[in-house]
């Protein structure tokens, strides 16, 4: 179960690797805030949020620990690394985008539909892009790309809604860091995901700026 594709930036994320791996599924939308939403999705999850995975008896409804599932679950598919040092730097990475840039959150909401340039960006956000263009930039010197860690793993679907934020506000990337960004957007998956969120018909107000 996912989110509006315009809004989703968490939903994005576990479909975004399944689709562009080729990992079979079957994608129920559930408009966020919509009338009934909370009361549907709570029949999948107490933390009545999306997306929510739901394979056989088993639900988890954590992008990352989704991600972690379809790991273990199709190991043929090297969701991470195989080499044990630079899984662990993937992981790592993938945690801090979890867990972390909270100001750019609150800065830049997610809303592929739209283009927001100019905007006035907090220092605390400043800070935030500053640490995922390094991130970024890093894993370019370290393995060469075209994605973040050679080839596309956990680490790029966690990844991949921040660089569609940049480009929904025209961020300033440095030369490393915005190949990484024009190379995740036009995915074929990515293409997908955006067309289908410009043929979504919900407005939420607290997305779209004045």
């Amino acid at each position: 179960m996912i989110g509006n594709k315009a809004y989703s930036s968490w939903s994005l994320r576990p479909w975004l690797l399944m689709r562009h791996t080729g990992i079979a599924f079957e994608e129920v939308r559930m408009p966020l805030y919509q009338d009934g939403f909370q009361e549907k999705i709570a029949r999948y999850s107490g933390a009545g949020k999306v997306p929510v995975l739901v394979a056989g008896d088993v639900t988890v409804w954590d992008s990352l620990a989704i991600c972690e599932y379809l790991a273990e679950r199709h190991p043929e598919r090297q969701l991470w690394p195989a080499d044990p040092a630079v899984r662990a730097h993937a992981r790592a990475i993938s945690a801090e985008m979890h867990s972390g840039f909270q100001a750019l959150r609150s800065n830049m909401g997610m809303n592929v539909r739209r283009s927001f340039p100019g905007v006035a960006v907090t220092a605390e956000a400043a800070s935030d892009i500053a640490r995922i263009d390094a991130i970024w930039s890093d894993c370019a010197q370290r393995y060469g790309g075209p994605f973040l860690c050679g080839a596309f793993t956990i680490a790029d679907a966690m990844y991949t809604p921040v660089a569609a934020r940049f480009a929904t506000y025209s961020v300033a990337l440095s030369a490393p860091a915005r190949g990484y960004a024009d190379t995740v957007l036009a995915l074929p998956a990515m293409q997908e995901w955006y067309a289908a969120a410009r043929a979504e018909t919900e407005v939420l107000q607290q997305y779209e700026r004045q």
